[in-house]
C-alpha cells in the first residue's frame, strides 16, 4: 500500500480531462518508476500507454489496484482483484455506508468479497495514497497538477479525501512536505488506526497526523499510538465534531456533561494523541514535538521575546485565555534584533517555563534573514517557536528549513502551546476481572436498590437499606427517604425524595404522601442516614458509541449539568490515575484543602472512582451515575447519595 512496485488503474480514462484520467497523469508527473498498467477494456491505449482489458490479463501480479469504476461496478472489480491476487485495493466511488441502508449493504459486499479473496481495502471514498519520496502519486485530488511534490518526514492518514490535497497545499507554501499521504475514506476495511501503526513502524515517518471525521476501531488507533509512542514517534489529531448533539439521548447527567466528544476528546489525550482545535495547528504543531518527548511536569507558563509590544500581547492574552500563564514577555523593540537570540537563550535556559516564544514584527515580511537570524540562532534543549506579525511567507519557510515551529496566527499560536503542554504518555489501563457476582445482579439492577448492589459488587459502599414505611427498621436518624421506581430516573424533580425525616412517623407520613402522588410508580422505598460531608461529587460512566468505556468525575449535585466541571478517562482507570482526575475537577478544591478548608477523604474517593470504572468489564451496562457522592471528612470515606444504572437493550 506505501510504496507499490507494481499499480493497475482499474477503470482508467483515455479521455484527459476525466476524473478518472488523473491517477495515471499524476504518478507519471511525479516520477513513478514501477510498473503502471491502465484497466480499460474499450481502449488499446490510456494517455499514450498500453492498456489492459482486464487484470486477469496483465502479465504480472500486482501489489496496488486504484479502482476508479462508477459505484455499481465496484463490487465486481473486487471480485477480480481477488482472482487476480491484488493485495490491496484503494476504492474512490462513493455512494457506500455514507449513502443510507442500501449504500451500506453494498459496503457490506463489497467488504466481504476482499476478505474472501485476501484483499485489503482502502475506501470506499478514497482519494487514494501519495509517497513523494518514491514519486507515489496515486490519487485524483487535483492538488497533485503542481510541478513538484515535497518530500518531508510528517505522514498524514485522513479520513477525509480533498484534505490530503489541501494539507499537501499548505504544507508545500511553507517550504515542508510529507513523507506518505493515505485517505481511507469509510473504512470498510482498513481504518486510519491501522494505518496509523504501519506508519510508526515506517522509517521514513517522524510525526503521524490524523485528520478525523470520526473514530472507528478505537482499539486498533489505541494500538497505534502506543506504537507510535514506543517508536518515539508525537501523534496529531484534527477531529470534527464538537457538537453536542446526541447528548439528549442519555438518561443521566453523565451523557449530558460527558458527551461523545467529550469522550473522544478524553481518549485521544489518554492515548497521548494531541487534539489541536485549528486546522493551520495540524501543520504547525509538528516542530515543537518532533523528536520530542511529552514534557513530564509542565508548569504551563511560557516566556515570550518580542521585537512588536502589540504582537508579544497578542500572543500572551491568547496564551491567558487557555489558562497557560506567561512567565515573563521580554520586549526587544528598542534593544535591537541581534539581541533576540540572548534573550531567546535566557528563555529558553529558565526553570520557570516550559518553552519560548518569539514574536517578530514587520522586518518578517521583508527582511526575512535579518528578522530571524536571532531566532535561528538561539541555542537551548526548550522547544522554540515564532510567530510572525505580518504575512511573511519567506519567514515562514527559512523557520521550517530551520526546524523551528513558525505561527501565522496567534490563536494558531496558542493552540499549538496548549497541545505541547497537555501531551502525555499513554495512559495504563488496569485489568477488570473479577466481576461475576456484580454481572449475576445485573438483571435487577433496573431500580437504585438494584444499581447500589451491582456498586457494591465492584467494591463501594452502601448505607441504604429497603425498608417498609408501616414498620421502620432501626434506622440513625434523621435520614433521607427515596421512592423504588425503575421509571423515574431524577427523583428530586419528581418529588420522589424526602430530606431530614427525624423519626419513624416522619418515614410513615412522606412515603404515604409520595404513595398519593406518584401511585403505581413507586414499587417501594429505601432510606439511609442523613450525611454532611465537605464536598460532592458526581461518578459517571457509558459505554461510549466511539470510543467505548468512559469515566467521568466532576464537581456533583444539582447542578452538575449546569457547571460542567467534569474529567473524563477511558475506563478502567486505576487509584493513581483517579487521584490525577480528582486533582483536575475545580469545584473539588475545597476538598483539597483550598485556603485552610476542611480536608476530604479524596484517597476514598479514588477508590470510588477505581472500582466504579471496572464497569468497563461490564458489556451490558450501557450508563450508570453515582450523583452525588458525599465526599466526607479526611479518613471518614464517602456516602453514595444515589445511584442509577441503565443496560443496553436488547435488539
Amino acid at each position: 500500500m506505501l510504496e507499490p512496485g507494481r499499480i493497475a488503474l482499474v477503470g482508467a480514462s483515455a479521455d484527459e480531462r476525466r476524473l478518472t484520467a488523473r491517477a495515471q497523469r499524476y504518478l507519471r508527473r511525479h516520477g513513478f518508476r514501477g510498473a503502471l498498467y491502465p484497466i480499460n477494456p474499450r481502449a488499446a491505449t490510456v494517455q499514450g500507454e498500453p492498456a489492459w482489458p482486464s487484470l486477469a490479463a496483465l502479465p504480472e501480479p500486482v501489489e496496488f489496484a486504484y479502482i476508479l469504476v462508477g459505484t455499481e461496478q465496484v463490487e465486481g472489480a473486487v471480485e477480480a482483484c481477488a482472482e487476480a491476487g491484488v493485495a490491496v485495493a484503494c476504492i474512490l466511488a462513493d455512494g457506500f455506508s455514507e449513502a443510507g441502508p442500501e449504500g451500506a449493504a453494498r459496503q457490506a459486499r463489497v467488504a466481504a468479497a476482499a476478505r474472501a479473496g485476501g484483499v485489503r481495502l482502502l475506501g470506499p471514498n478514497s482519494m487514494g495514497v501519495i509517497n513523494p519520496p518514491a514519486g507515489i502519486a496515486c490519487t485524483v485530488n487535483a492538488t497533485l497538477d503542481m510541478e513538484h511534490l515535497p518530500a518531508g518526514r510528517w505522514s498524514l492518514v485522513s479520513q477525509s479525501g480533498s484534505m490530503l490535497g489541501t494539507l499537501l497545499s499548505r504544507a508545500a507554501a511553507r517550504g515542508f512536505g510529507f513523507a506518505k499521504l493515505i485517505s481511507t475514506g469509510n473504512e470498510a476495511d482498513l481504518t486510519a488506526g491501522e494505518v496509523a501503526g504501519l506508519l510508526a513502524d515506517d522509517p521514513a515517518t517522524d510525526v503521524i497526523l490524523l485528520f478525523l471525521e470520526t473514530i472507528r476501531a478505537p482499539g486498533q488507533l489505541e494500538a497505534a499510538a502506543r506504537r507510535a509512542h514506543a517508536a518515539g514517534k508525537p501523534v496529531v489529531a484534527y477531529k470534527l465534531g464538537r457538537s453536542a448533539a446526541g447528548a439528549a439521548l442519555a438518561v443521566g447527567h453523565t451523557g449530558a456533561i460527558a458527551g461523545s466528544d467529550a469522550a473522544a476528546d478524553a481518549f485521544l489525550r489518554d492515548l497521548g494523541i494531541v487534539r489541536v482545535e485549528l486546522l493551520e495547528t495540524l501543520f504547525e504543531l509538528p516542530m515543537l514535538l518532533q523528536g520530542r518527548r511529552p514534557p513530564p511536569a509542565p508548569r504551563r507558563a511560557v516566556r515570550v521575546v518580542t521585537t512588536t509590544g502589540g504582537g508579544g500581547a497578542m500572543v500572551v492574552d491568547r496564551l491567558g485565555v487557555l489558562g497557560i500563564a506567561t512567565a515573563d514577555m521580554h520586549d526587544t523593540t528598542l534593544a535591537g534584533m541581534d539581541k533576540v537570540a540572548d534573550a531567546l537563550d535566557a528563555a529558553r535556559a529558565t526553570e520557570d517555563a516550559d518553552l519560548a516564544i518569539a514574536v517578530i514584527g514587520s522586518s518578517a515580511q521583508f527582511q526575512p534573514e535579518a528578522a530571524l537570524a536571532g531566532v535561528i540562532a538561539s541555542r537551548g534543549e526548550k522547544p522554540l517557536g515564532a510567530f510572525l506579525l505580518p504575512e511573511a511567507t519567506s519567514s515562514l519557510r527559512l523557520l521550517a528549513e530551520a526546524g523551528i515551529a513558525g505561527f501565522r496566527t496567534p490563536e494558531s499560536c496558542a493552540d499549538a502551546v496548549r497541545g505541547y503542554l497537555e501531551w502525555r504518555v499513554p495512559g495504563r489501563r488496569p485489568e477488570s476481572g473479577g466481576l461475576r457476582t456484580a454481572e449475576a445482579l445485573l438483571d435487577d439492577a433496573g431500580d437504585e436498590p438494584g444499581a447500589r448492589a451491582v456498586f457494591a459488587a465492584l467494591g463501594l459502599p452502601d448505607g441504604a437499606v429497603r425498608l417498609d414505611p408501616e414498620a421502620p427498621p432501626a434506622l440513625g436518624y434523621p435520614v433521607v427517604l427515596k421512592a423504588v421506581s425503575p421509571s423515574i430516573a431524577h427523583k428530586t424533580e419528581a418529588g420522589a425524595v424526602a430530606l431530614g425525616l427525624a423519626d419513624p412517623a416522619a418515614v410513615l407520613a412522606a412515603a404515604r404522601e409520595m404513595r398519593a402522588r406518584l401511585g403505581a410508580a413507586i414499587t417501594g422505598f429505601i432510606a439511609q442516614s442523613m450525611a454532611r460531608g465537605v464536598a460532592e461529587a458526581i461518578l459517571g460512566y457509558r459505554r461510549d458509541a466511539l470510543v467505548g468505556p468512559v469515566v467521568a468525575l466532576g464537581a456533583g449535585g444539582v447542578l452538575a449539568e449546569i457547571y460542567r466541571d467534569v474529567v473524563l478517562r477511558p475506563a478502567p482507570v486505576d487509584e493513581d490515575t483517579a487521584g490525577a482526575m480528582i486533582a483536575e475537577v475545580r469545584g473539588l478544591a475545597p476538598a483539597r484543602g483550598y485556603r485552610h478548608l476542611p480536608r476530604g477523604d479524596l484517597a476514598a474517593l479514588a477508590r470510588a472512582v477505581s472500582a466504579f470504572s471496572r464497569l468497563a468489564g461490564l458489556p451490558r451496562v450501557a450508563e450508570a451515575e453515582i450523583n452525588p457522592v458525599i465526599v466526607l471528612g479526611e479518613g471518614a470515606g464517602i456516602v453514595v447519595a444515589d445511584a442509577l444504572l441503565r443496560l443496553h437493550q436488547e435488539p
